[in-house]
């Protein structure tokens, strides 16, 4: 029989040594012993409130021209005393999305915006938040550090019903 190159020897050897790693290494992770892993690792108080965009253009504007200081915020964020998700309800999808002003200024910030949700997905705390209010990261127009401790998230989105 013929020897099998080392290269493939060895790579199969690491491949079952990953496979046989992989489910210790996944229960370490993250404990999800308590029915609720969103509790667990939030530790915050959610809330949600319900706006129009254009009562909030300024504020959103103004976040969204913040967006590449608050993606280092994002990176460094561990614990939060309170998550504030504010839900543009005139700007979600199935409404038309958000009006021209933030459209715009989304658009002008286009790849900061996209690596801010990127950051958001890779949070397990504000993913927990916005996940455990039904928002998709996609959706997230821009977010706010208001006094420490603190965040407001705002997403061109509807509340859960």
């Amino acid at each position: 029989m013929a020897k099998a190159p080392r290269f493939a020897r060895w790579s199969s050897a690491v491949a079952a040594a990953l496979v046989m790693a992989a489910p210790q290494a996944a229960s370490a992770a993250q404990p999800l012993d308590n029915g609720s892993p969103a509790a667990a690792i939030v530790d915050s108080d959610v809330r949600q409130e319900e706006a129009l965009s254009t009562t909030e253009a300024g504020k959103v504007i103004t976040a969204i021209d913040r967006t590449r200081d608050n993606i280092g915020a994002v990176r460094k964020t561990t614990k939060l005393d309170r998550v504030d998700i504010v839900f543009l309800t005139d700007a979600a999808r199935s409404e038309g999305g958000p009006p021209p002003a933030i459209e715009n200024k989304v658009k002008q910030h286009q790849e900061d915006v996209a690596e801010l949700r990127q950051e958001i997905e890779a949070n397990a705390l504000l993913f927990n938040a916005i996940d455990s209010r039904r928002v998709q990261a996609e959706d997230v127009l821009a977010v706010e550090f208001d006094n420490p401790g603190k965040v407001v998230i705002y997403a061109a989105a509807k509340p859960p019903k």
